[in-house]
């Protein structure tokens, strides 16, 4: 979903059909820069360690396009080579996506990821429930048996703040035009516009990543 279009879906339900792929390019076809993805003029920065690559996806719980791919983002974490390093990115393109990137780090504080992630998008997308304030999310979390005011003590932290902001901070850094995408080593960006699919912004990834692992 691009930029311009989450003024039509704030809620989420916009229609699924345009992640699709359009025209797949076949799997043995080597990624093109400027095509299937973007070179960074500056690289970004990475929290990956010496000799790990880091993959970094940038989602927006609301975004129909970002639930619809991570049933196959979630396949493709659990196959990834032990050099890779993955991460995601809640992105803020306003003011308003804010509380959803709070509601992330703090699952992740909390160590709740793995149980809640692929909820909050059910919730949203299944049971249309409108999760784009604080006050919704507290209470859908704590409907999900989560301590409360623990949570809200996460919610509202200093450290959630920062890495809600760290995370904004990011998407301009990769020039993040719509999501899902996919950062590759502070030095790449791919995403389903530019692959074609996101299908293929997967193989894109893999390629990009054997590029890193050769030095190129």
């Amino acid at each position: 979903m691009k930029r311009r279009d989450f003024s039509r879906a704030a809620t989420g339900v916009a229609m699924l059909s345009s992640l699709a792929p359009v025209a797949t390019l076949a799997q043995s076809a080597r990624p093109v820069a400027g095509t299937d993805y973007q070179v960074l003029d500056a690289r970004a920065p990475v929290d990956a360690p010496a000799g790990k690559i880091e993959v970094v996806e940038f989602f927006w719980y609301s975004c129909p396009h970002c639930n619809a791919f991570e049933p196959a983002l979630e396949a493709w974490v659990k196959k990834l080579p032990k050099d890779v390093v993955f991460h995601r990115a809640p992105v803020a393109f306003r003011d308003d996506f804010v509380p959803q990137q709070r509601l992330y780090y703090a699952l992740d504080a909390m160590g709740l990821v793995d149980k809640l992630h692929a909820k909050v998008f059910a919730a949203i997308h299944v049971e249309r429930l409108n999760l784009t304030k604080a006050d919704a999310i507290i209470e859908w979390v704590a409907r999900q048996g989560v301590d409360r005011a623990k949570f809200v003590e996460q919610f509202n932290s200093f450290s959630t703040a920062t890495k809600s902001s760290r995370a904004a901070k990011l998407q301009n850094e990769y020039r993040v035009e719509g999501v899902p995408a996919l950062g590759i080593a502070g030095r790449f960006y791919t995403d389903g516009s530019l692959a074609r699919s996101m299908e293929r912004a997967l193989q894109v990834t893999e390629s990009l990543m054997a590029d890193v692992r050769a030095g190129r």
